[in-house]
């Protein structure tokens, strides 16, 4: 009798502990960002998360890793497709030999300002690109957009005109469209990476860069060199957050619709972290010495063209698309 007591005391307590288990498991999502902590992109992502765990009464917890610590773009894309990474804020660049479509958003000049940009990334073509990533071989769920701003010049001399260029060496990012597109603009393209541009620039061994406000700063390249920062806004390339597929299928439709919702919930919040941080770096900027030059981006959008025919032939109807996109 005491050992069948025994039996049912233990069964009873394997009970509970395994209904204690069930009431309290939790799926942790691994996000990763090369942006620092306090970064627009990287707040969006951290706030969907703790929407996500109250929505869910703690199933779901996320976990946030910026600053590059999982690796650079290709490898944290890399381990997301395997599922060792769960939600990945990633450029464009990365998808474009698998999605190719996403390239015509890396074209100059492809979106007439940054209003523009936002209203083809929120409507249908937007949609369909998100779509189109999920369903391709890419093992990647595409859950949002999130704004990167524009690109612009910061160089020793200020630059109104193509003809300003000549001659300067100019950082790009390291892609030939890019080097095309800074050659055609009147300068000399030289990629390299990121973070070796601010002792080039320090260096003279090139004589200006492109790139956000945000970056300009936290960067620390306007104190190397460049005094003007002229705002051509030759690129604005958009960019995505992503799942792994894997864990995708793991979770029941009601997760996946409420994860959806939050994404383009952190869609929006992120364009508003992302306005007020261009607004309060601009003012950092200028009151460091920087001087913002306007424009006529018309001479560096005609110089561009031949760019715009060369990369953009095979995605000729889907320009028309955005360009009809008020």
């Amino acid at each position: 009798m005491t050992h069948r007591r025994t039996l049912l005391a233990t069964a009873a307590a394997a009970l509970a502990l395994t209904t204690g288990l069930t009431a309290h498991a939790q799926t942790v999502l691994k996000a990763s960002d090369v942006h620092p902590a306090g970064y627009p992109n990287v707040v969006a992502i951290e706030n969907l998360g703790k929407k996500l765990e109250a929505a869910t009464n703690g199933r779901y917890k996320l976990q946030m890793f910026p600053g590059g610590v999982l690796g650079g773009e290709k490898e944290v894309i890399e381990q997301t497709q395997v599922g060792a990474i769960q939600i990945a804020r990633i450029s464009l660049g990365p998808l474009g030999p698998v999605v190719p479509d996403v390239n015509v958003f890396n074209m100059p000049f492809v979106f007439r300002n940054e209003a523009h940009m936002r209203a083809v990334i929120d409507g249908p073509i937007g949609k369909e690109l998100l779509d189109k990533i999920t369903n391709s071989p890419a093992r990647l769920v595409a859950l949002g957009w999130m704004d990167s701003g524009s690109r612009s010049l910061y160089t020793k001399n200020a630059v109104k005109t193509p003809a300003d260029l000549k001659g300067q060496k100019i950082r790009v990012m390291g892609n030939p469209l890019f080097v095309d597109t800074m050659n055609a603009m009147g300068g000399n393209g030289i990629t390299m990476n990121h973070n070796d541009t601010f002792s080039a620039l320090q260096t003279g061994v090139v004589d200006g860069a492109e790139n956000n406000p945000p970056t300009f700063f936290t960067a620390n390249h306007y104190t190397a060199g460049p005094k003007f920062y002229s705002q051509t806004t030759h690129l604005i390339i958009p960019e995505i957050f992503v799942m792994s597929k894997i864990t995708w299928n793991k979770m029941s439709k009601e997760d996946q619709d409420l994860l959806m919702k939050f994404s383009r919930e952190a869609q929006m919040e992120q364009r508003a972290l992302w306005d007020k941080s261009v607004a309060d770096y601009t003012a950092k900027l200028k009151a460091s010495g920087i001087t913002f030059v306007e424009v006529d981006k018309k001479p560096f959008y005609d110089a561009t063209a031949p760019v715009r025919a060369k990369y953009g032939a095979q995605y000729a109807e889907l320009i028309k698309r955005i360009e009809a996109v008020q």
